[in-house]
């Protein structure tokens, strides 16, 4: 049998051939080769359902947005970034330094950010890679889930990332501010290039109004104290020195005034 030859051709099975030299399929051949396409269809947009939208298939940011809350431990040098103002609280009463708003982030989308968090240096991790996040889970850091998502749309505010190759903790630092990034790359870190996008830009944010606490007069500043019971803030210009916090305000809640003169509002937290 000669390969292409008229003779071995069947236009039952393989379809006919006009004079211009044409060539027309059976019909089961064009309705099986169009089952093969919607199947390679579905095939492709489930790939890119899981993979997240490409260039030129970006899907919108939806639900809002949210401030991202951006503080610092002085002790290990670690910046930590959080959408719930309760975790910022959490972390201001035990010290952390609250640093303001960091970035506006989508409450939505389809690029989600991960967390992780290191139990042995004690450091988290954010990433929207999901290779990343898989091979640090597997040397033993702990997926905490989704910290929050970046725009899919919004390019106008790049978040970048920095790597301390000499840190233990505090390893890694995300910033919109493009001054912070080239001071710590002159001073030695690893510029690694874009982590993702917010849809708005960081802010200052006083701590005590995060906290919900009003205003202290020239005369006198907040001052935290700890005990038995949780926190206490006050506003005061002093403290007499017999004063024991848990001796006086031990089951205390909400706002009180407390007897000395020279002692403001008190909040138990």
């Amino acid at each position: 049998m000669t390969p292409w030859s008229i003779t071995t051709w069947s236009a039952n099975k393989h379809g006919t051939i006009n004079k211009q030299g044409t060539i027309n399929l059976p019909r089961a051949f064009n309705i099986t080769m169009a089952i093969i396409a919607a199947i390679a269809m579905m095939l492709t947009t489930a790939i890119v359902a899981l993979a997240g939208p490409i260039d030129g298939m970006a899907a919108a940011d939806t639900g809002g947005s949210r401030n991202m809350y951006r503080l610092y431990n002085r002790n290990s040098g670690e910046h930590f970034y959080t959408a719930n103002a309760a975790e910022r609280n959490m972390l201001i009463h035990a010290g952390w330094r609250y640093e303001g708003i960091g970035w506006v982030a989508p409450a939505r989308s389809s690029r989600p950010v991960y967390r992780l968090y290191n139990r042995h240096a004690g450091d988290h991790h954010y990433t929207m890679n999901g290779a990343e996040k898989n091979m640090l889970v597997r040397v033993g850091w702990k997926y905490e889930g989704i910290g929050w998502y970046s725009s899919d749309t919004n390019r106008s505010y790049p978040l970048y990332r920095q790597y301390n190759p000499h840190a233990r903790r505090g390893t890694h630092n995300y910033t919109l501010n493009g001054n912070e990034r080239n001071m710590l790359v002159r001073a030695g870190w690893r510029d690694e290039g874009l982590a993702w996008y917010a849809v708005g830009p960081g802010r200052a944010d006083d701590m005590y109004t995060a906290l919900g606490l009003p205003t202290c007069n020239s005369a006198r500043v907040w001052k935290k104290y700890r005990d038995d019971a949780g926190y206490i803030w006050m506003c005061m210009a002093s403290l007499p020195s017999d004063w024991y916090p848990s001796s006086y305000y031990w089951g205390w809640g909400g706002t009180k005034t407390d007897p000395f003169p020279n002692i403001g509002p008190v909040y138990r937290y």
